[in-house]
């Protein structure tokens, strides 16, 4: 089990590298198409809909993503900013208000359209934020910073709750993470920032070690509420994992939890930052 799981986050790494780096921008929205519309699938049986439910739902969310794209190849750029500033504060209200409450009420959520939605809100500001973030200044390494601070989180957290974990985090919904686990991915997106900070130009250059510091650990927080959201979605499910995308690895929307409630938020910052 552990040798296919390393094998497969060896193989997804080195083609996302690739994708990242070398890819031209409408090859990388495709990319990110099909990453969404995946996770769409995956959605639809967490939401246990009915086959022909399933297939509209996957249909619709096709049109969304579509027309997003197409209004961006056509639009102006105050359009462009209107309309993506939309897309992430829907994104900010469900991950700052709406998740923490159905986390702390612990919520079960049966009504199919209801989940349709939160599933649009989740899935939709995501492949946005992909998009938007490998556009950003330096690119791509905006997303890749973005993106290396989420693993390094959950690789953090993992191997310090495997070593010190006692005091569980929320047993109801994920028994196998605890606090201990947190102070981990702290700790250890602490030395990554400050690393990236002191070997990177631009970005000793654009922030200030204390403010990165603080969005950092702030990131972590928003990470493993993208954790414990996916993990209360799959327990009302009643299944383990999203998915068989990936071997050792379940489906792709259980790799990239933590990235649906960081990439939005932080593509929500910077365009703020540059409409200041």
């Amino acid at each position: 089990m552990l040798k296919s799981r390393v094998i497969t986050a060896i193989i997804m790494l080195v083609l996302l590298l690739a994708a990242l780096f070398y890819l031209p921008p409408l090859a990388w929205s495709v990319l990110v198409l099909v990453m969404v519309m995946q996770g769409a699938a995956e959605w639809a049986r967490l939401s246990v809909l009915s086959s022909l439910n399933a297939k509209i739902y996957w249909a619709l969310t096709l049109v969304f993503m579509l027309a997003l794209l197409a209004l961006d190849a056509n639009s102006s750029a105050q359009q462009q900013l209107t309309t993506h500033l939309i897309v992430y504060l829907f994104s900010a209200v469900l991950w700052l208000v709406v998740v923490p409450a159905w986390l702390m009420l612990g919520l079960q959520v049966k009504q199919p359209l209801l989940m349709a939605w939160v599933g649009w809100m989740v899935l939709i500001p995501t492949g946005l934020a992909m998009i938007d973030l490998r556009e950003a200044v330096p690119s791509p390494w905006v997303l890749l910073f973005v993106m290396g601070l989420v693993w390094v989180a959950d690789s953090a957290a993992y191997f310090a709750g495997r070593k010190f974990g006692k005091t569980k985090l929320a047993p109801s919904i994920s028994p196998g993470k605890t606090w201990e686990g947190v102070a981990g991915a702290i700790a250890g997106v602490s030395i990554y920032v400050a690393l990236v900070w002191t070997f990177s130009a631009e970005f000793s250059r654009l922030q200030m070690l204390p403010a990165l510091m603080l969005t950092a650990w702030w990131w972590v927080v928003l990470a493993v509420m993208g954790d414990l959201f996916e993990s209360a979605i799959k327990r009302q499910a009643g299944v383990k994992d999203s998915g068989t995308l990936l071997p050792g690895h379940g489906g792709l929307l259980d790799r990239i939890d933590a990235l649906t409630s960081t990439l939005p938020l932080a593509a929500l910052a910077l365009l703020l930052q540059g409409i200041n």
